[in-house]
């Protein structure tokens, strides 16, 4: 538990940050840019092609971001066994990051769809106006609820991921050891198999 994983946690670390901080930029940056243009039939054309250009940046960020959380659970997972509380904090972690990816590649799938509607008139990149086609006002008030849901998953994530790291100090790790230690003696039946097994050991010796 103290080697260095320096490359593993960069990873991690850079690839989460690119993610949420990305994705909080397009909501307020791309998106609310967009909505200035006079055209309205410019905006959907204008944030779209800014969504383009950032989707592999992102999808990069997010696959160094798996690839070290993998890593970084793979090193310290003696510790995820023996230190009461880390298991709980990796499933929440876990369970997060599927819902973050989920998300993502829903919002990215509806990104693609309004890239298609060309020149539709739209109020705003996720707001519709009068003149806006049904199929297309209903894609955008689905993206309007995930521009906002993607920095709150992965910020959630950022969070959790500090957590973590706190139980990684000495005191955290010795009391969890000992939390868990106490755990596993306060189970049901524990302490009566422990004494018949000494009980047994105690008559073998003296048969001996």
């Amino acid at each position: 538990m103290s080697e260095r994983h320096t490359a593993l946690r960069s990873m991690h670390d850079l690839g989460l940050a690119a993610w949420f901080g990305g994705s909080l930029m397009g909501a307020f940056g791309v998106n609310g840019a967009a909505a200035k243009i006079s055209d309205s039939t410019q905006r959907l054309p204008a944030a779209s092609a800014g969504w383009s250009r950032w989707t592999p940046v992102n999808a990069a960020a997010i696959g160094a971001h798996l690839a070290g959380a993998v890593g970084e659970l793979a090193t310290e997972s003696p510790r995820v066994m023996a230190q009461s509380g880390v298991a709980k904090m990796s499933a929440v972690k876990t369970a997060l990051t599927v819902g973050a990816l989920a998300v993502t590649g829903y919002s990215r799938l509806l990104g693609m769809r309004l890239e298609k509607a060309g020149n539709a008139p739209v109020e705003g990149t996720t707001e519709p106006n009068y003149q806006t086609p049904s199929d297309v006002a209903s894609q955008q008030r689905q993206m309007k609820v995930l521009q906002w849901t993607i920095p709150a998953l992965t910020g959630a994530l950022v969070v959790v991921s500090a957590y973590m790291g706190e139980q990684q100090k000495p005191g955290q790790v010795f009391r969890g050891m000992l939390g868990r230690a106490g755990g596993l003696m306060s189970a049901p039946g524990a302490m009566g198999k422990m004494m018949a097994m000494g009980a047994s050991k105690r008559r073998m010796a003296m048969a001996g």
